[in-house]
């Protein structure tokens, strides 16, 4: 007989095991909202609900947020902490998730805004603390210390059914098209809002309230250097003027944008002498052939339009066979295709080069990574939005933002030194250790919650667990 046959011989399978807790890696979640404050704090701004048997709605919140990131996809999901009822107790039911989700109005959803900054501010004190300290983003391998990276994308989530504020989307589909902000340095969502599916990609009013929210939640003493990158919908003339207004002498505002290339824009680029032309940047700092940047501002009437100090890079690359079709008659002609992006950048402080085209190309080429954090976040609950009430569905998707944000925190403090699991996206780290099983006994009066030993991530598991049991109390 071969080894992988007969496995089944004499195996009998039935229910009735006792002690046994599966997907055990909803205490580290969990234990991360207690230990920074987040449990205690939403429950301190939220109402709850007078007699017995009603829960605080900040620990409904959190217990969604736990299951979210186990990978619930909707309300009733909830029951899936059934399996730590052992630990956690019983869970609250779909119906008490889905009261506290529409009770969340415009004035709840700003004390929660305020409730997650001042966490927060805490979590970036602790990282801080690491021995890494706190992670700065690092481009063509130069360190943006000081620097707090904000990136906002657009989204699409498709609804399968008439829901409230649904709409056709401009990729001829039905459903939402939800603005967000993430921090590229810790990966937290720091705001998101909820729209229909024909919101306009560029529409300014939503780009500065979501960046306003942002911002919001930024720690105060992390204010004073932020970087903002958007694609091509940041490029109008309110957002930008917006963006230069929020500088003040203790506080610097940088941006880059995409910019949709005009015919004008052509013009300036054929007038490039060919010796301005540098090799560009790869992320590590080492320089490539495969693309070139040179600078278009003077070049370029439209600017003088635009805010002033506005800088445009242009960036060449040869095109591929899927771009044959898109491009232009100067492409065909000078057979390279390019692409232009406007900053208000002369140079970031502290960052030595930072003033050359061939920097500020691969610092917006690195906003590229907001999609990494935009597919993330349809594993975070995001795919689909679970009610037919707006108001439903936009407390869930503030849901999903706080189990973006726990996840984040539960890697940044617990887990920043393993390999494997620090930059772990949702599918690995649920695979490696949050599903995993494990069985509670009680002796002398304490609890036990074990694993098995020879899981290869089981030392980081423990580790994670008493890191996040030894941070500090909030007061």
């Amino acid at each position: 007989m071969s080894k992988g046959s007969g496995w089944d011989q004499r195996l009998v399978v039935g229910s009735g095991g006792k002690g046994l807790v599966g997907h055990a890696g909803a205490v580290l979640v969990r234990k991360c909202a207690d230990r920074t404050g987040l449990t205690s704090g939403l429950n301190r701004i939220l109402p709850r609900g007078a007699g017995p048997g009603w829960w605080d709605r900040g620990t409904v919140l959190v217990s969604l947020a736990v299951a979210i990131v186990l990978g619930a996809t909707s309300m009733s999901d909830i029951g899936l902490l059934t399996h730590q009822g052992l630990v956690f107790g019983d869970p609250p039911s779909e119906a008490t998730v889905r009261r506290a989700l529409a009770g969340l109005d415009e004035a709840g959803l700003k004390r929660i805004g305020k409730a997650r900054a001042k966490v927060r501010a805490r979590v970036w004190d602790l990282l801080a603390r690491r021995p890494a300290g706190f992670p700065w983003l690092m481009v063509a391998g130069k360190l943006l210390s000081g620097w707090v990276i904000i990136d906002l994308d657009a989204t699409l989530i498709t609804a399968h059914s008439n829901k409230q504020g649904a709409a056709a989307t401009f990729k001829r589909g039905f459903g939402f098209h939800p603005l967000g902000a993430w921090c590229a340095n810790t990966g937290e969502s720091l705001a998101m809002l909820l729209r229909s599916g024909n919101a306009g990609s560029n529409t300014v009013t939503d780009h500065i309230r979501v960046l306003g929210d942002a911002i919001a939640q930024l720690p105060v003493a992390y204010r004073r250097k932020i970087l903002i990158r958007i694609d091509g919908a940041g490029a109008t003339h309110d957002l930008l003027e917006h963006i230069e207004q929020m500088n003040r002498l203790w506080r610097t505002v940088k941006f880059t944008v995409g910019w949709t290339i005009t015919e004008v824009d052509e013009a300036a680029i054929a007038a490039v002498a060919e010796t301005a032309w540098t090799d560009s940047l790869q992320q590590d700092g080492t320089a490539t052939d495969q693309a070139q940047a040179a600078e278009l501002t003077g070049l370029n009437q439209r600017v003088e339009s635009w805010t002033p100090g506005l800088r445009l890079i242009v960036r060449r690359t040869r095109p591929t066979a899927r771009h044959a079709k898109k491009l232009t008659a100067l492409e065909k002609r000078t057979g390279w295709r390019y692409q232009v992006i406007a900053t208000n950048i002369r140079r970031l402080h502290g960052v030595a080069g930072s003033h050359h085209p061939q920097f500020l190309d691969v610092l917006h080429r690195s906003h590229a990574t907001v999609e990494d954090q935009v597919r993330q976040g349809k594993a975070m609950g995001l795919r689909n939005l679970p009610s037919k009430s707006w108001t439903v569905n936009q407390g869930w998707v503030l849901a999903c933002n706080i189990a973006a944000d726990l996840a984040a925190w539960t890697r940044l403090l617990g887990l920043h030194d393993q390999p494997e699991l620090a930059h772990a996206e949702p599918e690995t780290l649920r695979y490696r250790l949050l599903h995993l099983p494990a069985k509670l006994t009680t002796h002398a009066r304490r609890r036990r919650l074990s694993i098995p030993d020879d899981w290869p991530w089981a030392t980081a598991f423990t580790l994670c667990w008493e890191r996040l049991s030894t941070l500090p109390l909030t007061t």
